[in-house]
């Protein structure tokens, strides 16, 4: 056995680390945390200073029990989780669950994983942070408080299986009151006038009205006073300016741009980014920091000096806006600047070339341009045309990388301006004046919500992810794309001494992966706004935060600062279980049914939003009738003429081989039924107008798919089969899909082999869920 046992999170981060170290250190994973709060109400004893009481995951009792066993044969054991709250939690639930001793047991940290980030640890041990500790037992003990608590008032109040968080009830807070505000909104229009004139040889100047007109007759107005009108350069102005890049990514700004430009979740850049972090690629995944050390800015420096030459380097430090950020640490950068690209997955080898750039970008020289302005005048009016051009006269950092926006409005690059002069007459070839309207703030994507947290105070590196993934989890936010809708606009020109008018039609407000709040993630915002203020107050969330920090710098006290929060919330709880459900009821009565005199209302149901005609009658065997509301239509805006739209559905719309179509609205959007087997409608066909020869058609057409569909059947089981799927054939065996290696001709499979196959198939650990009680919330008895 090795003199020196070596425990970190994960087997990647092991076995990089092993690379670097001699025969006398085994590493080994204790594949994240070996001890959490138990389910239940026993996990924190809220009544001896909110005390937690951990256990051993179930599935960690093999890891700790190896761990413990080479822990105790090994001279020195050195924990080397991660360099956060996070990672110092683990160490020391470690040293607890192993009953490691304070002698031998030593604790190193890194920011990346290097052969000479890790020989440098190893010179400078030291203990266990327990202030780290406790601001994360802190945040862990705080949020069970809040879920195990208030979840179940969201069951009794308005439906089961709820939940509620401290940090992702501000965050579905935040969409929901983006979605209200946009439903509000009601756009302006007016009108963006610009002129092409003719220089001749082929050459075209494009120029702008500096001001808008707010009506159309203004527009008009002037559009007939530029009839016969000459128009001239007044002015030239030349002026240089500069651009500067952005500062390297923290574990924010890397999220927003990988969703920019690569079209990355959140969870997805952060999974990524932690692979090459344990690959020994990038340094640290999780920071708020935009330092760079001074060996990086050296390596970063003279890789730029060996690609682009020395007049290109210009070595920057950035300074962190956040209050919260370590200044210690360091922003996420290349562990080897050398390495310009990796290759292999395609999707680690995009994200290290964004960070590389990023990073090298950030010690780059200033791109040098010079902007001219050209001031047009016209001889009918007072108002003057602007043609603007930009020439980047120094490339700098642009010859590395060009920081992505938010902004949906953005102007493009504006090109050199051709050449002109002051006094030059120029040749009209038109005048458009065209309608636009104002636009309300756009939705948030998953990434520019993370960054509206961070501006706000409200989570921290390691949280973004986490609370992005579980709001849509719960049901409280989808990420979708919507289809826009049509609007007319008027256009108006002049061209040849003529002024025409024209109505023209556009699509606005099409949305590509948005987050929109459900109706259970407004229902249940609205409740905790109600009742629970605290739990979804930005500011207040942004404070625990900082308390937070506090507690990791050895300020205050954790079990004091979970008691200033948990009286005053308990207090609420208790005063909302006597709030009637009622007065929380999502219900909302629309009108009556045109047809039947009964009442329509839309309610919460227990699948989703229903529109419902009628009430359940005692000793009637009349019962109401349900339609299921549409994606995109909110209980609270919903009209009584679109609700009656939803029981014109299912509708018949003929027969097939005797038996009926019936088309319909589902979970996965419209379809037809037919013979016990559904077809999809998409977005080609509408179920309220499609006719019996395009369903029949259709039906057709997904025989013959189904049919493709097949590869192989078996005489010895019917159940089995071969099939194709989206990434090649697979094996189906009673509603399970197993795998075929690679290589394996799918259709000179035997049964046999099949059989083989699927037995060689490890069985998926099941998930149970056990009752919890309601009792008062997570205390001890």
């Amino acid at each position: 056995m090795s003199k020196n046992l070596v425990i970190v999170e994960s087997p990647a981060k092991a076995k990089t680390i092993e690379k670097y170290l001699g025969q006398d250190y085994t590493v080994k994973s204790s594949y994240g945390h070996v001890r959490d709060l138990p389910k239940g109400n026993n996990a924190v004893d809220v009544e001896h200073g909110f005390q937690p009481v951990y256990e051993i995951s179930s599935d960690k009792k093999q890891v700790v029990q190896e761990l413990k066993k080479l822990s105790k044969s090994a001279e020195t054991v050195w924990l080397a989780t991660d360099d956060d709250r996070e990672g110092e939690a683990i160490s020391w639930h470690l040293m607890e669950a192993l009953g490691l001793k304070q002698e031998n047991t030593k604790r190193i940290v890194f920011r990346e994983i290097t052969k000479n980030a890790i020989l440098n640890a190893i010179t400078a041990p030291r203990g266990i942070d327990l202030d780290l500790v406790n601001a994360q037992q802190a945040r862990r003990v705080l949020d069970r408080l809040v879920g195990f608590e208030l979840s179940p008032i969201l069951w009794k109040k308005i439906k089961a299986g709820l939940s509620a968080g401290r940090v992702q009830s501000v965050a579905v807070r935040l969409v929901v009151e983006r979605e209200r505000e946009i439903d509000s909104f009601k756009p302006e229009s007016s009108y963006k006038v610009s002129a092409v004139f003719d220089l001749g040889g082929g050459k075209k100047l494009q120029a702008e009205l500096p001001k808008k007109f707010a009506a159309e007759k203004e527009a008009l107005e002037f559009l007939e006073s530029c009839k016969g009108a000459a128009y001239t350069i007044a002015d030239l102005k030349t002026k240089p300016g500069k651009r500067s890049p952005a500062a390297p990514f923290t574990t924010s700004t890397l999220q927003q741009e990988a969703s920019r430009k690569l079209g990355f979740p959140v969870s997805l850049t952060m999974s990524v980014a932690q692979k090459l972090y344990e690959a020994g690629h990038i340094t640290y995944m999780r920071t708020d920091s935009v330092n760079l050390s001074d060996e990086a800015t050296a390596s970063a420096s003279a890789e730029i000096n060996a690609s682009f030459g020395e007049e290109f380097i210009q070595t920057r430090k950035f300074k962190t806006k956040s209050k919260s950020a370590q200044e210690a640490h360091e922003a996420i950068r290349p562990t080897n600047f050398a390495q310009h690209e990796l290759s292999g997955d395609s999707r680690e080898a995009k994200l290290y070339d964004l960070i590389w750039k990023r990073t090298i970008a950030s010690q780059m020289a200033d791109a040098k341009l010079e902007k001219t302005t050209a001031t047009i005048n016209i001889s009918s009016s007072p108002e003057a045309f602007v043609a603007t051009g930009e020439v980047i006269k120094f490339e700098g950092f642009l010859k590395v990388y060009i920081e992505s926006t938010d902004d949906e409005d953005e102007e493009e690059q504006k090109g050199m301006l051709p050449p002109l002069e002051v006094g030059q007459v120029l040749s009209l070839d038109f005048i458009n004046a065209v309608q636009r309207f104002s636009r309300p703030a756009p939705r948030f994507t998953e990434a520019s919500l993370v960054k509206k947290l961070e501006e706000m105070g409200i989570g921290r590196p390691s949280t973004y992810a986490p609370t992005i993934s579980t709001i849509q989890k719960r049901d409280y936010v989808v990420k979708e794309t919507r289809d826009g809708k049509e609007r007319e606009y008027i256009a108006m020109s002049l061209e040849n001494d003529q002024v025409s008018k024209e109505v023209k039609t556009e699509i606005y407000g099409a949305e590509k992966n948005k987050m929109f709040p459900t109706n259970t993630g407004m229902i249940v915002n609205d409740f905790l706004v109600k009742y629970f203020q605290d739990i979804v107050d930005y500011s207040f969330t942004a404070q625990v935060e900082e308390q937070f920090d506090q507690i990791a710098n050895g300020k205050i006290q954790w079990a004091d600062m979970i008691k200033g929060f948990y009286d005053s919330f308990h207090e609420t709880v208790e005063a909302t279980s006597e709030v009637d459900r009622a007065d929380v009821s999502s219900a909302r009565e629309l009108g009556v049914d045109p047809a039947t005199g009964k009442k329509i209302f839309v309610r919460l149901g227990r699948f989703g939003p229903i529109a419902q005609i009628g009430e359940t009658v005692e000793d009637s065997d009349e019962k109401p009738v349900y339609a299921s509301l549409r994606k995109g239509q909110y209980i609270e805006s919903i009209t009584l003429e679109e609700a009656l739209e939803l029981f014109k559905l299912p509708r018949t719309v003929g027969t097939f081989e005797d038996k009926d179509i019936v088309a319909a609205i589902g979970r996965f959007g419209p379809y037809l039924r037919h013979d016990g087997k559904f077809v999809s409608l998409g977005k080609e066909y509408s179920p309220e107008t499609v006719d019996e020869e395009t369903a029949i058609e259709l039906i057709k057409a997904k025989r013959i798919a189904d049919a493709n569909k097949i590869v192989k059947t078996f005489d010895e089981d019917a159940d089995l089969q071969i099939l194709n799927g989206r990434w090649g054939p697979y094996i189906s065996y009673k509603k399970k899909n197993f795998k075929i290696p690679k290589g394996t001709e799918a259709k000179e499979l035997s049964y046999d082999e099949c059989v083989k196959l699927m037995e060689a198939t490890p069985e998926k650990k099941k998930t149970t869920k056990k009752k919890t009680t309601t009792k008062k919330a997570a205390t001890k008895k």
